[in-house]
């Protein structure tokens, strides 16, 4: 299976939405898979631009995975733009990266990210830590 920028399947109605951006492709396959047969409709972006071409002309998801490190708009700027948006500003976003230094999970953290993973990470624990940042952001917005 090949990795399509931005290709997702046909919205289901009450399936949870998922935006993923910027992994590499294994990882991008991989949280594909899994988010899928959790339910969820997957996004995803293989780089911080096209994404934030998203963000700026689509309905919010119910979730956002973003790395860091990317070509052109990194993760922080992505985080910054997120919370920027008043659509999007109360989605959760969880920062998945194989970089793990203390300034960069701390800045992730104050610019808005609900959470930072590091890679190799674990899926069920991530699926929880997903669930949980969705059930929060629900809870806040009822």
């Amino acid at each position: 299976m090949t990795r399509t920028e931005g290709a997702a399947p046909p919205l289901l109605q009450d399936s949870p939405r998922a935006l993923v951006i910027g992994p590499d492709e294994h990882t991008a396959f991989l949280l594909e898979y899994m988010l899928q047969r959790e339910g969820f409709v997957v996004a995803s972006f293989p780089e911080g631009a096209s994404a934030a071409e998203h963000i700026d002309r689509e309905p919010p998801a119910d979730v956002v995975v973003t790395d860091i490190v990317m070509p052109f708009v990194d993760g922080f700027e992505l985080i910054t733009r997120i919370r920027a948006d008043e659509r999007w500003r109360a989605v959760p976003l969880i920062v998945l990266s194989a970089h793990s230094a203390d300034q960069e999970v701390i800045r992730a953290l104050e610019l808005g990210a609900n959470d930072y993973v590091t890679k190799p990470f674990n899926a069920g624990v991530l699926l929880a830590r997903i669930r949980r940042h969705m059930q929060t952001a629900t809870g806040a917005r009822a």
